[in-house]
């Protein structure tokens, strides 16, 4: 209780279960503080409290919850009671204890046995808990544990006769291993929404049952494919899983049937062998269907190391997996609130049998999913905010700090030259929210074959990201695909393994500008050209862009048709920053390569900076006119 705000807070093993205000109705003449029920009316007869007052603390300033470091200015122990009055243990003042009446609640006594195939097991109490030990064994065993509760002690004996060890088992335990009758039987229907082909994308709405009868509300955070290449299982953060077929055919339907609830918001799905593994926000669980309808019937823990505090900003992120069998997800941090966690802002691995939780990278603030890289490392999307002056993408090595001092870890030294630099650093307007990155298959969607791809959750849009390392340093830029955007944030995505096809799924939870609450698309390569920069590579005297297709030479040599500005950010403990120094850079000249795919711009005044925009405005080899616009990063610049 705060004696300046009123404000009061209940926490019931360290945790806050409810809060409000409570002050004196009028000035009160002394500074008199009562603690427990002072009417004696009042909550009687019966009270959800028993017992008596242990212990309070008086400190001289408002504190942290969980802070039990700072020093009270009084504090009394209640067992130190003599004479109607309880000393201050710091010798400063005085309490009075005034006695309520007895409670009203009648005793009760908790009684517990075993039956059945219990040798060698054993209940033993501990202060006001009974625990049951079982010896280790290798053998099957059936036995039942009853517990009663009653309020005289001379019930006992006519209860112990009612559980008399003759009392056969009448409950066959196998029957409850096969699994029970489905909750979910209607299967639901729908029509996919299939894309305009006109451009070298075309976006396929694969519709989710958001009208089905159980108003289960339906924001996908994670999906991949089952082996027949037409089932995809779909996790919701609300908390269910469902799986969906017919997700290859262009005519429908699809078919959606239920088959998980209760889950605490899944952000990521992994199908290995055929089992459904999903991130939740406590553990990564298997879901094991044991009579073949198709519904989980045992949500198997395979690893719960998973640390959860009540933040809401920690959420668990993505899952991927590793040729070793290793999984992988990212782990948020606090808002503006330092870790009180180990796990909080990190990169974590899970061992392939579940047994253990490594922390891989550490100052991420909210980690959108984790990308494998084919060479062992990792890439990790980070968001705006303390110690983040814009979106970040971050190329992660194992052991590596991305500047977040609210996370866990043990650097001591802000300045950025101590943590980990982004490939690159992403202006709001560019994209609010980047989500998980994924890589192009080198077979598939022609000339983007083996390119990188960033999902926005800000901006439902999907974005290129041409990459190049110097001097160890990973740097590079997004541009956006030529696609419609979509109405809600996009955070996960796969390549479909025969189609080649990319599937993506998102929602909108937080902040974001595409506020659908969910969908599921299909994003399909017509084959038309892209004109499309897949490649960026910073010189000491320019910029060089590598195109899809070629450009029309005349005009690409124009340095009129291109814009180039940059400016610098400010990595602070404060949220965000605003761009600095703003510059233009004259296009001193371009020159374009013979086959028409690549163009240099020379550029007088490069230099490395935070942030930089590069626009190009050109024809088609056939005349037709195409723009586009790069946000890039450059750290160090290349000799040639």
């Amino acid at each position: 209780w705060n004696q300046q705000s009123a404000k009061v807070r209940l926490f019931i093993d360290g945790k806050l279960d409810v809060e409000g205000t409570l002050r004196p109705k009028a000035p009160q003449p002394k500074q008199v503080v009562r603690l427990g029920f002072a009417a004696p009316n009042f909550p009687g007869p019966q009270s959800h409290f028993e017992g008596e007052i242990e212990y309070v603390k008086f400190y001289a300033r408002e504190l942290d919850p969980l802070d039990t470091t700072e020093l009270p200015v009084a504090a009394w122990r209640f067992a130190a009671l003599k004479e109607g009055h309880v000393p201050d243990e710091l010798g400063k003042h005085s309490a009075v204890v005034v006695r309520g009446s007895e409670s009203q609640r009648k005793p009760n006594h908790l009684l517990a046995g075993l039956l059945g195939d219990s040798a060698g097991a054993s209940l033993k109490r501990d202060a006001d808990r009974l625990l049951l030990e079982l010896p280790a064994t290798t053998e099957t065993r059936e036995f039942i544990v009853w517990f009663a509760a009653h309020e005289r002690l001379d019930q006992q004996a006519a209860i112990l006769h009612a559980m008399e060890p003759s009392v056969e088992l009448n409950v066959s335990l196998n029957s409850l291993t096969r699994g029970g009758p489905a909750l979910w039987n209607e299967i639901q229907e729908t029509q996919p929404l299939i894309g305009d082909e006109s451009g070298p994308f075309a976006a396929d709405v694969l519709t989710c049952p958001t009208d089905n009868p159980w108003k289960a509300q339906i924001r996908p955070g994670g999906f991949d494919f089952f082996a027949d290449g037409d089932t995809a299982a779909v996790c919701a953060w609300d908390g269910d899983v469902w799986k969906v077929t017919g997700i290859e055919s262009l005519d429908g339907p699809l078919r959606w049937q239920r088959i998980a609830a209760g889950l605490f918001q899944p952000l990521g799905v992994k199908i290995v062998d055929g089992d459904i593994y999903v991130t939740c926000r406590d553990q990564i669980v298997i879901l094991r269907d044991l009579n073949g309808d198709g519904e989980t019937d045992f949500y198997e823990n395979f690893n719960n190391d998973h640390q959860v505090t009540e933040h809401f900003h920690e959420f668990a992120m993505g899952l991927q997996r590793d040729d070793k069998g290793n999984f992988y997800y990212a782990k948020s941090a606090r808002h503006a609130l330092k870790a009180i966690v180990p796990h909080h802002g990190t990169l974590l691995r899970v061992s392939p049998d579940g047994s253990k939780t490594d922390i891989i990278a550490t100052g991420f603030r909210a980690a959108n999913g984790v990308c494998l890289n084919p060479d062992g490392s990792f890439i990790v999307t980070d968001q705006e905010g303390h110690w983040n002056p814009k979106n970040r993408i971050n190329w992660v090595r194992e052991g590596g700090f991305y500047g977040n001092m609210f996370g866990y870890h043990d650097v001591t030294d802000s300045s950025d030259e101590a943590m980990s630099h982004p490939l690159c650093w992403i202006t709001n307007e560019f994209d609010r929210s980047p989500a998980e990155l994924l890589w192009v298959p080198r077979d598939t969607w022609g000339p983007l074959g083996g390119s990188l791809l960033n999902l926005s959750y800000g901006y439902g849009k999907v974005y290129v990201v041409p990459h190049e390392e110097i001097d160890g340093q990973m740097q590079g830029g997004m541009i956006e695909l030529p696609l419609p955007q979509f109405p809600t944030g996009l955070i996960r995505g796969r390549f479909h393994p025969e189609s080649g096809q990319l599937y993506t799924c998102g929602m909108f939870a937080w902040a974001g500008n595409q506020q659908q609450p969910g969908g599921f698309y299909r994003i399909r390569q017509t084959g038309k050209p892209i004109y499309l920069p897949v490649r960026l590579h910073a010189k000491k005297s320019g910029v060089e862009l590598s195109f899809t297709n070629p450009v029309d030479q005349q005009t690409a040599l124009e340095p009129g048709n291109y814009g180039v500005r940059a400016w610098d950010l400010k990595r602070t403990a404060n949220y965000g920053s605003k761009h600095f120094n703003e510059r233009e850079w004259t296009v001193e000249s371009v020159t374009v390569s013979d086959d028409g795919k690549t163009v240099f711009l020379k550029l007088p005044d490069i230099a490395p900076t935070w942030g930089m925009e590069i626009r190009y405005f050109l024809k088609t080899s056939d005349g037709k006119d195409f723009e586009g616009r790069i946000h890039n990063t450059i750290h160090h610049l290349s000799k040639e």
